[in-house]
């Protein structure tokens, strides 16, 4: 059996391998994990219980699944404090705001609405290390507490936490974004209420699509991973430009007023260029991962920028963050971390303050776009092979140098075994698209003869 955590919490299908009953188990693993220590200690001297918030988007299954973690939580002595439909940023922010023990989030992000999973945020609303979740997964096979009468968790409605987190928000800003149209795709999820409602506190005219959940339809057709609909929607509208965010709105991608995509890189390189400006993009350096552009490297070297690469996740960018004391960092996929202000990736604060940069150089977003050139990117995923062999096959190592040396410094080569599948990943960048398509096809057929599982 392989390990219950991926890179994001555990997740699956929804009533499928995520059933109530696992989730109420391993929401009783996760209070004898997280409720130990010194703040513990701290607790129990006072005659306190621990509490948790927790949070879902608005999938159907999110309904029954908050229910068993409710029910895990409560029935371990924890106090719940339930948040209902909001984006995963907003309960990490709670976590820390409210100095909550933690925080349980119930969304599969960007997966389809049969999909569901379990996120943890530790006291001070940050992701768990991979070696808390394996604690966490151990636990499961423990007896768990069973605490009885008056000293069992009491679930409440957490009343004013949309509010909250609200507030927070536009307390980021230090201008309003009058005069700006802006689009906003909520994907059908948690964004639906919050996304459009912020942009409208903060100034913005504001058109919204996607914002109608019905517990099916989160990332159908609408989203970050679909951005055809706010394409349209911006030119159509003649709007400066828009914002997607996924599910569970801790991703945002935008699309300029002429319908091109400005990915998570450009949106990073943007703020980026902006922040060493003002002063506040610490030590000069930005957080990355190596699927990150090509482009957004040179350009960083360009502006004096320090570009820090970390494996793909955001939960490994957050930490770098902390452990540099930098203070921006993201992924390509949209996943923007702003340190001084949210502990994880937060689809709206990276909206705003996208606006608000707009609104302060009086410059389209286009124009702002064009601080990096955007290489051609071929990704290719190379399945039916042994993962555990690529570092040793020397076949494959000289097929990627003679790659790198015919690429130069025009173009990237990156091999690396996927975390959740049973396949490799093969990606090439160049200066145009063939070049690029085409040694990553050679790649990756040197790596399907070399490491194919017989």
């Amino acid at each position: 059996m392989g390990r219950l955590f991926g890179t994001d919490g555990v997740r699956g299908l929804a009533n499928g391998e995520l059933t109530a009953d696992m989730v109420v188990r391993l929401c009783q693993s996760a209070a004898l994990v997280l409720t130990k220590g010194r703040h513990a200690d701290e607790l129990e001297a006072k005659g306190l219980r621990p509490k948790a918030v927790i949070a879902r988007d608005p999938r159907v299954s999110g309904e029954f699944l908050s229910s068993a973690v409710s029910a895990g939580l409560a029935s371990s002595g924890i106090d719940v404090w339930d948040a209902g439909v909001v984006p995963t940023p907003a309960n990490a922010f709670l976590v820390k705001e409210g100095e909550f023990d933690f925080g349980v989030m119930v969304s599969a992000s960007h997966n389809p609405a049969p999909d569901n999973g379990i996120k943890f945020f530790s006291l001070g609303g940050t992701k768990l290390p991979d070696e808390v979740e394996d604690r966490i997964e151990a636990a499961m096979q423990e007896p768990p507490l069973a605490p009885l009468g008056g000293d069992v968790g009491r679930i409440v409605r957490f009343a004013d936490a949309e509010d909250r987190y609200v507030m927070h928000l536009l307390k980021t800003l230090d201008r309003d974004l009058t005069g700006l149209h802006v689009v906003l795709d909520c994907a059908h999820g948690a964004a639906s209420g919050i996304s459009p409602r912020v942009f409208r506190d903060a100034g913005a005219t504001v058109t919204v699509i996607g914002d109608a959940p019905d517990g099916l339809n989160i990332n159908d057709g609408f989203g970050s991973t679909y951005l055809e609909r706010l394409q349209e929607a911006v030119v159509a509208a003649g709007a400066d430009f828009g914002v997607a965010h996924d599910g569970d709105a801790d991703r945002a991608l935008a699309v300029d007023n002429t319908g091109a995509i400005i990915d998570g890189d450009v949106i990073m390189a943007i703020l980026a260029v902006s922040m060493k400006e003002a002063g506040t993009l610490a030590h000069d350096t930005l957080v990355a991962t190596v699927m990150s552009n090509l482009g957004l490297r040179l350009a960083m070297k360009e502006h004096g920028i320090t570009l820090l690469e970390t494996a793909v996740g955001d939960r490994y960018v957050l930490e770098q963050l902390a452990a540099t004391g930098s203070s921006l960092g993201g992924e390509q996929s949209g996943h923007i971390i702003f340190s001084q202000h949210s502990t994880t990736g937060d689809g709206i604060l990276t909206g705003l303050h996208l606006a608000r940069e707009v609104i302060r150089t009086g410059k389209p977003l286009a124009e702002l776009a064009k601080v990096m050139t955007v290489y051609p990117q071929v990704l290719i995923n190379v399945s039916g092979v042994d993962r555990r062999g690529l570092g040793a096959n020397e076949v494959v190592a000289q097929a990627v140098r003679d790659a790198e040396s015919e690429l130069g410094e025009h173009g990237r080569v990156l091999l690396r075994p996927s975390g959740t599948e049973p396949l490799i990943r093969v990606m090439v960048e160049a200066a145009d698209a063939d070049t690029a398509a085409r040694i990553a096809g050679d790649l990756a057929a040197v790596v399907t003869r070399e490491l194919a599982v017989s």
